[in-house]
């Protein structure tokens, strides 16, 4: 990837984005209360001072990025690691060389036409991928879901030290940029929509200002059972937003971190931009039931590529009453996922039978799970036609302990097709033991930050968190190549759910809802997607 400093720094993507045709909107509110607390709090940025319990909304202006609002602490003084410095300078030409030269059965002209190719719908993706190895000590990177709107940005140290919104503005200059030279878009301003992830989302909406050289409203949005109180409509297909003075704005394009449930507040046909849009949520990117259908099924088109997207046994459709045969037939080890849940919510790791009756006895709102093979120790993982795998985990502390850790992945995609944005990784709570009843398997294989409270916000337990700098790096045990394996298979789970996501919206651009029912036969998902 192309450095920034091979960049001229007035060669701004503004040149080229039309703007409304509007009057100059107010300046931003100043606020005693910035830069927020060393936690990413939920609470903040602060609400309206009118009436503090409705949906927040501010107006970045160009030049208001401010670097302790949109990275944790400790990453401000953190310096990238040099391996990871040098695979995201990499480029695809080179990448797809070093992995077809280890893969020799893999076909270098399919590899390079998949990463050069331009997504439809889902432009900005990041998958969870695990660093395994089979009994025989074959290492893989395996995917364990696909993010439609992943965090990671304020996980990840600047490429460049002098310009720390390098990650956030090339994600817009590739993924959001290119819809805004449509002659289709209404007129109208900019936003950033967010229910969960306020330190990030205020970093794009930031970094958007500097880019199109115009405010940029930050908007919260969240969960329709959260209240009747919103900020957010839509008018005949336009996205509408009301700022502090209620007054209804008019946008033509928006960003969006909307990540809890987005169907049932985002409509699939908006003649506003939105990116993701919410057919790349329902097709895979938020939908884990479909895209483990869609990884099936793009795997069938890679065959004769060498390629394929490596996944754990997976068993989807699975009803309540079915759950326990299935994880019989893993050998009583197995992880049961709530198909639409995110952030580490709804996944349940069963290793005894206590486990698997705690999850039998849960009041459980949706009708279908998957089952998927577990990834363990070498001596308690899922037993599967095709073996064992089992976790590498992170190389040994002063205890001699070993963690699992997972690898965040977050790509682009823009006209000339992918790029690797942001990598991060988090390890598990308690150490991988070899016996099984000392610890709370979800402690030793949870990998997942959030945490949701009582209040129904979130904490995010940062002191897991692995950077990709030269402290945290070296403790992962992984090298260039994983970097490089961990990529081209988030590129993959990418492009299936997009193909998926082409398949689920007819020549109207609406949901072809017999299909999805056909592949998706959840009433009470279905229940919640709007019309």
């Amino acid at each position: 990837m192309a450095t920034e400093s091979d960049r001229d720094p007035s060669d701004s993507a503004s040149d080229n984005l039309s703007k409304p045709d509007s009057s100059p909107l107010e300046s931003p509110p100043g606020d005693p209360s910035w830069p927020p607390a060393a936690k990413d709090d939920p609470s903040w940025p602060p609400a309206a001072k009118d009436d503090p319990t409705r949906p927040r909304h501010e107006l970045l202006a160009p030049g208001s990025f401010e670097a302790q609002r949109h990275f944790y602490p400790r990453v401000l003084n953190a310096q990238l690691h040099p391996l990871v410095r040098y695979f995201l300078a990499l480029g695809n030409e080179r990448i797809v060389s070093r992995y077809c030269h280890l893969n020799p059965r893999v076909r270098e002209a399919d590899l390079a036409k998949l990463l050069a190719t331009e997504p439809r719908f889902f432009r900005w993706s990041g998958a969870d991928l695990l660093h395994v190895t089979t009994e025989t000590g074959r290492r893989q990177m395996v995917v364990v879901e696909t993010n439609s709107c992943p965090s990671g940005q304020k996980s990840m140290p600047p490429y460049e030290e002098h310009d720390e919104q390098f990650g956030y503005r090339a994600n817009l200059e590739r993924a959001f940029a290119p819809l805004l030279k449509s002659r289709r878009l209404p007129p109208g301003e900019l936003a950033v929509l967010w229910d969960k992830n306020p330190m990030e989302a205020s970093g794009y909406a930031a970094a958007m200002a500097d880019m199109v050289g115009e405010p940029v409203h930050m908007v919260e949005f969240p969960d329709v059972a959260a209240g009747p109180e919103t900020r957010v409509r839509f008018d005949a297909g336009v996205l509408e937003i009301r700022d502090t003075a209620d007054v209804w704005r008019p946008i033509r394009a928006a960003f969006r971190y909307v990540t809890q449930r987005p169907w049932n507040r985002l409509p699939m046909q908006t003649k506003t931009a939105i990116v993701n849009p919410i057919v790349a949520c329902l097709a895979g990117g938020r939908n884990k039931m479909i895209a483990a259908k869609a990884y099936e099924i793009f795997n069938g088109s890679l065959f004769e590529s060498g390629l394929a997207i490596r996944t754990p046994d997976t068993t989807w459709d699975v009803a309540l009453a079915e759950v326990p045969l299935w994880v019989q037939r893993l050998g009583g080890h197995a992880a049961i996922k709530v198909p639409y849940a995110n952030s580490g919510q709804g996944v349940y790791t069963i290793t005894e039978p206590a486990e698997l009756a705690a999850f039998m006895a849960k009041d459980h709102p949706y009708d279908r799970f998957i089952v998927q093979s577990l990834i363990g120790n070498a001596a308690w993982s899922s037993t599967t036609h095709a073996g064992r795998l089992y976790h590498v985990g992170t190389m040994p502390n002063r205890r001699n302990q070993i963690y699992v850790a997972d690898l965040r992945m977050m790509i682009s995609g823009g006209e000339d097709g992918f790029r690797p944005l942001v990598t991060y990784s988090r390890r598990a709570r308690s150490p991988l033991s070899a016996q099984l009843g000392e610890t709370p398997s979800w402690d030793m294989l949870g990998t997942n930050l959030s945490v949701k409270r009582a209040d129904g916000g979130w904490d995010s337990e940062q002191d897991r968190l692995l950077l990709m700098d030269r402290k945290d790096f070296n403790g992962l045990g992984i090298g260039i190549d994983e970097l490089i394996e961990a990529y081209i298979q988030t590129v993959l789970a990418t492009l299936a759910i997009d193909g998926m996501a082409q398949r689920l919206v007819g020549s109207k651009g609406q949901l072809r809802m017999k299909l999805f029912r056909s592949l998706n036969d959840d009433d009470a998902l279905l229940a919640e997607i709007l019309p």
